[in-house]
């Protein structure tokens, strides 16, 4: 079924049924005085390497909860809360910091690297981070968010892009209405050029900034803006990733693949080392088989799911994000996919980029207007004609699941276009203001205790604990078992790795 007719006839329910979804969500371990702990991921929680639903993310000190792919938003959520209970309850003393924007942190060189065993793909992990930390620097690699993994039935790769260019061009309004990193720790712009304000002394911030984390000092990269990466189509998407992953870049070569002792600094001195290097909003996803590079998935069997990634963590929510929240970006999925979706082009690639800044920064300023096509318009009226769109799909879905949550869900995103205050920035800047000092160490501090303490007062039954230690030791086993049989040189194994013919070729047309 094109766009065209889902946009005339709706989706059937049949079909909104099938919607699966799925969360990682990223955390760091602080200790209890705010500060990043610097401890080895936690014995109790398995291997980082193999662990199905706990492992880490750019640092050991930066752990990552994984659900599996669910038909219900609650039972995804509710995984993810017994992950994070047996997380939290295996930590000793330290806790998860509830912020995306990250606890206090020493000097760069100090933030520990993941690590991943004494196998080819362990090594290459850690070297991978390794080589983020010399490119961007490892305070900005310990920034944490939440990535809700989305797929509807029925859709093609062609149909996954044309979704993934109107959530583009729309970002804007995830960013005004869930942003939660309005302020930062000062050790996190320690040494950098930055136009955040001094809100209490240790904390900086913008005053109607809605997501730090997505403007300029968060995950962006002046290298890749370079790269202009068109979502016309997978084999435009794939010759763009393809020709970063193997083209040298000239600083990076400047950086150097090893060491003067031998050890590897980077993977490689192209663009990007490997294609999670790439960062972006929404990434077009397929599942890999072992060892297969995922750019060689997409291109032989297409996309099989949309990754969103500009979710940041709601301090005010256990798991870091709400079911209505769940339920808001299934409707406004739905409306990019049945919405016309032209081709980008570099002149609106630039302007959405520029609409990002100027949400992440400037988002619940009044007035505050983007670029819409040739006009600029205040942010709150497009939002308004957006929200206005998405109720009927939001009647679609609580038709096909009972009940009329989603149609909530939408009114609380109105609600927010209309009272700025309500938004999870506002709400933070003023616990921050009225409760903590106007510190953001304290505060998030304080949320994190308060987060603990209620997930170790409701503990997991004696089964659930038991499937949660049986899943741990298997996963050390497993990495064992890979350290074990692994028989190239690391050397060997890299090459073989990053070889360009292991990214897969363009299908024929």
């Amino acid at each position: 079924m094109s766009e065209s007719n889902w946009a005339r006839e709706g989706f059937p329910a049949q079909q909104l049924r099938g919607i699966r979804r799925g969360i990682e969500k990223e955390s760091l371990r602080s200790l209890s005085n705010g500060a990043l702990a610097a401890t080895p991921h936690p014995k109790a929680l398995g291997s980082a390497l193999t662990h199905p639903h706990i492992t880490t993310d750019f640092s050991e000190s930066q752990i990552e909860l994984i659900t599996a792919v669910h038909a219900g938003i609650e039972d995804c959520l509710d995984e993810l809360r017994r992950v994070q209970n047996y997380t939290l309850a295996s930590m000793g003393d330290e806790m998860l910091w509830v912020s995306s924007m990250p606890c206090g942190l020493p000097a760069d060189d100090a933030i520990p690297l993941g690590q991943y065993g004494s196998s080819n793909v362990g090594q290459a992990k850690t070297v991978y981070r390794s080589g983020l930390g010399y490119r961007y620097g490892r305070r900005m690699q310990t920034i944490s968010g939440i990535h809700y993994n989305w797929s509807l039935p029925n859709v093609s790769s062609q149909d996954y892009f044309a979704l993934i260019r109107n959530f583009r061009r729309h970002a804007f309004l995830l960013l005004y209405l869930f942003g939660a990193s309005p302020a930062v720790c000062s050790t996190f712009v320690q040494g950098r050029t930055h136009s955040l304000q001094e809100l209490q002394p240790g904390t900086m911030g913008l005053p109607y900034a809605t997501s730090l984390r997505m403007g300029r000092l968060g995950y962006q990269s002046d290298a890749q803006s370079a790269l202009a990466v068109s979502y016309n189509s997978l084999e435009g998407y794939a010759a763009s990733l393809h020709q970063a992953l193997t083209q040298p870049y000239a600083p990076y070569v400047d950086i150097g693949v090893r060491n003067a002792d031998g050890s590897f600094k980077q993977l490689a001195t192209s663009l990007l080392q490997i294609e999670n290097e790439f960062y972006g909003t929404i990434r077009p996803k397929r599942v890999i088989f072992q060892g297969e590079r995922p750019l060689h998935a997409l291109r032989e069997r297409g996309v099989e799911y949309v990754e969103v990634r500009l979710m940041d963590l709601d301090p005010f929510e256990p798991v870091g994000i709400s079911a209505s929240t769940l339920r808001f970006l299934d409707v406004f999925l739905l409306h990019c996919l049945s919405q016309p979706s032209p081709n980008d082009s570099p002149a609106e690639i630039a302007a959405m980029a520029r609409n990002q800044q100027s949400v992440a920064e400037r988002g619940r300023e009044p007035g505050l207007q983007l670029q819409r096509g040739d006009a600029l318009v205040n942010l709150s009226s497009w939002g308004l004609d957006i929200v206005a769109q998405l109720r009927p799909l939001a009647q679609a879905l609580d038709q096909a699941h009972g009940g009329s949550d989603y149609a909530q869900a939408v009114a609380l995103a109105q609600h927010g276009l209309t009272h700025p205050d309500s938004l999870p920035s506002a709400r933070v800047l003023h616990a921050m203001r009225e409760q903590h000092g106007g510190s953001f160490a304290a505060f998030g501090r304080s949320h994190s205790q308060q987060t603990k303490a209620k997930e170790l007062a409701n503990p997991l039954s004696p089964h659930e604990l038991a499937h949660f230690q049986q899943l741990a030791q298997a996963s050390l086993e497993r990495q064992r078992e890979i350290e074990a049989t692994d028989t190239l040189p690391f050397d060997r194994y890299l090459q073989q790795y990053l070889s360009p013919e292991r990214l897969g070729r363009p299908k024929a047309s």
